[in-house]
């Protein structure tokens, strides 16, 4: 059976950021902001890889339930991480409920895919069954994201959490115990060489 080596879609599910903060004495809110610079150090590890497609959990519907300060806290830095990585190069897409007060205005422009280089679809006010509801109208709304390779979630997590389910449903799941605002490039170097013992037999 064949191996694989460099994943064509990596989706990432950057968890735990709470979690990290309560830990160090912080409130729940203020752990997303120390997500931001591991965001975009990722995107420049994977920039640098050559990976030619990558999908972000930024937040979903159901994240919007949490407590006003945490939405306010995780929209700011969604919000900060998706403009600075479009000024960084990124073919941007943001994938969400469109029309939604819950999207920030920020990202509205990036409905549709803006800018060159490496794509990046970030999923801001994303539902699962939001997107395969446009099966209604003949495609699901997540059409112009392309079948997951490889799925990397920090946080020690064992599941999608709603996580672009059509595209994921060959993708390899690699789990990193460290929450997420403790990234470190060697997390992404585990998971694909993990991925490349891999055999990638879709079925069959």
């Amino acid at each position: 059976m064949a191996k694989r080596a460099l994943p064509n879609h990596v989706g990432f599910i950057p968890d735990g950021n709470r979690r990290w903060a309560v830990q160090r004495g912080l409130s729940k809110e203020e752990g997303y902001r120390f997500g931001i610079e591991p965001g975009l150090a990722l995107f420049e590890q994977c920039k640098k890889l050559g990976i030619p497609e990558v999908s972000v959990y930024g937040f979903t519907q159901d994240n919007t339930k949490r407590a006003s300060p945490q939405i306010q806290a995780f929209r700011s830095a969604c919000v900060e991480f998706a403009l600075e990585i479009a000024r960084r190069g990124a073919a941007l897409l943001v994938v969400g409920k469109y029309g939604s007060k819950q999207l920030p205005d920020e990202l509205r422009e990036f409905q549709t895919r803006q800018g060159e280089g490496i794509k990046v679809n970030f999923l801001a006010n994303y539902h699962w069954e939001w997107d395969l509801d446009g099966l209604k109208e003949g495609e699901i709304r997540s059409r112009d994201v392309s079948q997951l390779d490889l799925i990397v979630r920090w946080g020690g997590g064992r599941r999608l959490s709603g996580f672009l389910p059509v595209q994921s449903v060959y993708a390899d799941f690699f789990v990193v115990d460290d929450y997420w605002p403790d990234f470190k490039p060697g997390h992404l170097d585990q998971a694909l060489a993990w991925f490349k013992h891999q055999d990638q037999t879709l079925g069959g």
